[in-house]
């Protein structure tokens, strides 16, 4: 990507306010850095890894932990020509406190995907878990840091036992001289010579603070005065031998801890090869985070890029607009199918050079592996490049007019600009011959078509705005004006074309009267004045977008309202199904305790089921489309939400206007008011066992269910592949309409696989009331696959 395209699109203040969200030093220079990907799987990873950290952050709310910048340490460390090189405390120090942060964050991403991992077995953020996972940590050095350098940047006295010693004898010295000096201001009475109340230290022997009018008083070495001169510094005489053994025990301290600095060197250079990655990695992460950040911002979002895709960004905003605090006005930039150019026409300040530099940016941005400021399901086409020709151009060191500036730039880079450029061309052919420029900036358009070059073009030339609107391939639109104040809606209106408004711009930046009222002569002289044309072609277009917005809104509304009675209509439902289940236990159980014959049982279901019937019939009516009985013909499929099933119209009876459906396995005659057509669904029961009861006839009368056969051929249920809860409630169900329909027998398919389903099957057939018997069948049946049920 060209830097001067950079530079034009304004991308660097982008990167700008990436940095300043960065928490690291590091981490700002390389959101400073960042340029465009040019390939599609470049572009797909940065895209992917936002995602992902987008949702870690939304569900997480993890920060990358502040961290000092360490590179310098690498090339110092690594010098071959001074290989003795020892690291300094305050490099030891935020080495450590790199270590820890990336510690820290680290460990928040392989958490929250461990746990991630032990409920669902997918981790949410894989490419962010891999790249955390393939780090070596550098343990050794970790530990040494962590031992020896205490968060005061210091060493600990722990960090060798010769370190702990010296110290140890350090401040016994300490507290010797402390009772001594205490001891001797009491004895000889010089407490009110002091300056202060305590001994002090310089050039690391312990001295007291005299006021400079009685340094005789005091018996010692002068060492030091204050830079006002009222405090001297004085070594009393009975401190020398302590301060003599003190300068020995410090400089065995020192030569403890450059021993201490050497070996955590040694180990920072040993690790190196670890050390480095992760620092890129959190880098890397502090970036990454910072882009979330930025996009919460400004309220952006992750974009499509495909190779082949559309233009397609809905309520696009300019993003500098945003950061600068301005309301930015949402504008819709598409192109469909095969539409590669997009000409923009209309008056002056309305919007058309920041629209074309808002889609530039966006896609600057989308390919960076930042979130763009449009709203969500949006497009873009890959670009390999993008090429600007913006504004006044011209150079006076060149000896360019902007005319010049502009054909030189297009010029430069005409070779390069393929069916993967964008090509943004605002005001193109202006600074010379109105004719002559038009229509060079026409070819212009031409020759970016036939190479199937994107482009997107503002201008104020009207033959261009004809051709916009006859060519192949080219969309037009226009900027809107208020009708009323002439005052820019910063909208773009699709496939017409706007009036430059140049008369209104002058008037409303204050050009005399005068001029105006020529001008206007002048212009009705040329037989140009197309305004009153234009305006009424804005107007019509206001109106237009007005109502959209208003459909949009209605349609909005429509779905929550919809969404609201679906969720209402589902919690009755649920409801009274959870209430027929109860009774249809209750009646389960009372036969199996004998209480009552099956007989009776089956006659209570039955009105069981009526009662359903009537509660749902009122339920259809608000939530199924009304159909009329000629609306039903044999074969068609119907939905029955008594059962909650789909079935299949087999029979009619016209003179009760009662259909004869099977629904799984079981014939029903229903009438026609009580199921809903189906059109193109399946029946998901499927059909019919061989030798399985054909229902009864249109005698029968209602929808009473009747067995005509004394001993119905077994039925199958076939339950492989499904989880033990999903099986166990099909399994339910299935007994329930068995019991319904007659059955004595039925098979259940489970499979033979490691035996867990079969096992769940089992144990629920152990406890069901209407089951008397189960076992595993025969080997010419299915074997252990199959279990037979006898039913009560």
């Amino acid at each position: 990507m060209e830097s001067r395209t950079l530079l034009l699109l304004e991308f660097p203040k982008i990167l700008e306010a990436l940095a300043a969200c960065c928490r690291s030093e590091s981490g700002g220079r390389a959101a400073n850095a960042v340029t465009p990907a040019s390939t599609l799987e470049d572009v797909s990873r940065r895209q992917s890894r936002l995602r992902q950290a987008l949702a870690w952050v939304g569900e997480t709310r993890v920060d990358c932990p502040g961290f000092p910048d360490v590179s310098g340490v690498w090339a110092y460390v690594q010098s071959q020509s001074q290989i003795s090189r020892v690291l300094d405390l305050d490099a030891l120090w935020a080495l450590g406190r790199f270590l820890a942060a990336a510690k820290e964050l680290r460990g928040a991403l392989l958490a929250t995907n461990a746990l991630t991992n032990s409920l669902t077995d997918a981790p949410r953020w894989p490419d962010l878990r891999l790249e955390a996972e393939s780090l070596s940590w550098p343990e050794l050095t970790a530990a040494g840091l962590k031992r020896c350098v205490g968060d005061d940047g210091r060493l600990k006295d722990e960090s060798s036992p010769e370190l702990w010693s010296v110290r140890q004898e350090i401040r016994q010295i300490h507290q010797q001289c402390t009772k001594r000096v205490k001891d001797f201001v009491t004895d000889q009475g010089i407490g009110h010579y002091l300056q202060d109340d305590f001994m002090t230290i310089s050039s690391d022997r312990y001295v007291l603070p005299l006021k400079s009018n009685f340094k005789g008083k005091v018996a010692g070495i002068i060492h030091d005065y204050s830079q006002t001169g009222e405090t001297c510094y004085i070594e009393p005489m009975f401190l020398v031998e302590v301060n003599n053994k003190l300068q020995d025990l410090k400089q065995e301290e020192r030569e403890a801890e450059n021993r201490i600095l050497a070996q955590l060197t040694a180990l920072v250079r040993q690790e190196l090869d670890r050390l480095r990655p992760l620092f890129q990695w959190l880098t890397d992460m502090d970036l990454l985070l910072a882009a979330v950040h930025l996009a919460h911002r400004m309220e952006a979002r992750p974009v499509e890029v495909v190779p082949d895709g559309e233009l397609d960004l809905r309520q696009a905003r300019h993003p500098l607009l945003l950061l600068a605090g301005h309301a930015a006005k949402p504008v819709d930039i598409q192109l469909k199918g095969d539409q590669r150019v997009l000409i923009i026409s209309g008056g002056n300040a309305g919007g058309k050079t920041v629209a074309l530099k808002t889609a530039g940016l966006l896609a600057l941005m989308a390919f960076s592996g930042l979130a763009v400021t449009a709203d969500e399901g949006g497009t873009l086409p890959l670009w390999k490049d993008i090429h600007v020709f913006m504004g006044d151009e011209q150079s006076l060191e060149g000896q360019l007019s902007t005319f010049s500036a502009q054909i030189s730039h297009v010029a430069a880079v005409w070779e390069r600009i393929d069916a993967r450029s964008l090509v943004l061309l605002d005001e193109f052919g202006a600074g010379t011959d109105p004719s002559q420029g038009a229509a060079l900036a026409q070819a212009v358009v031409d020759g970016l078509l036939d190479r199937g070059a994107w482009a997107a073009v503002a201008t104020h030339f009207p033959s261009l705005k004809a051709y916009s609107l006859t060519r192949d391939g080219v969309r037009s639109a226009s900027v809107l004006f208020d009708p009323k104040t002439n005052k820019p809606l910063y909208t773009l209106a699709y496939d017409q074309v706007g009036a430059s408004q140049a008369m209104e711009v002058a008037r409303e930046y204050g050009l005399p009267a005068s001029i105006l009222a020529k001008a206007e002569q002048y212009l009705l002289l040329d037989g140009a004045d197309t305004t009153r044309l234009i305006e009424r072609l804005n107007a019509l277009a206001v109106e237009r977008e007005r109502e959209l917005a208003e459909l949009t809104e209605l349609r909005t509304d429509l779905r929550q309202r919809k969404a609201k009675l679906r969720a209402e209509f589902d919690r009755d439902k649920t409801a009274l199904l959870q209430e027929i289940k109860k009774q249809s236990q209750d009646v389960l159980a009372k036969l199996r305790e004998e209480k009552i014959s099956r007989r009776q049982a089956l006659r209570e279901l039955a009105e069981t089921r009526k009662q359903l019937e009537t509660n749902s019939r009122a339920d259809m009516s608000k939530n199924q489309s009304s159909a009329t009985w000629e609306d039903y013909q044999v074969g068609d499929m119907v939905a029955y939400p008594a059962w909650n099933k789909t079935g299949t119209v087999q029979e009619k009876d016209e003179r009760k206007q009662n259909l004869k459906v099977e629904l799984g396995g079981v014939s029903l005659w229903l009438s026609h008011r009580d199921v809903a057509p189906k059109l193109g669904e399946g029946n998901p029961q499927g059909t019919s066992s061989p030798g399985q009861s054909p229902g009864p006839g249109p005698g029968s009368g209602g929808a009473t269910v009747r067995s005509t056969q004394a001993a119905p051929a077994p039925l199958r249920l076939d339950l492989r592949g499904q989880r033990a809860d999903e099986a166990l409630s099909e399994l339910a169900s299935y007994l329930d309409r068995a019991l319904l329909r007659g059955s004595e027998q039925v098979e259940v398919i489970h499979g033979r696989g490691t035996g867990a389903l079969r096992r769940e099957v089992h144990q629920f057939l152990k406890s069901h009331p209407v089951v008397a018997a189960y076992a595993v069948a025969n080997e010419d049946q299915g074997g252990d696959g199959v279990t037979l049920v006898t039913l009560r």
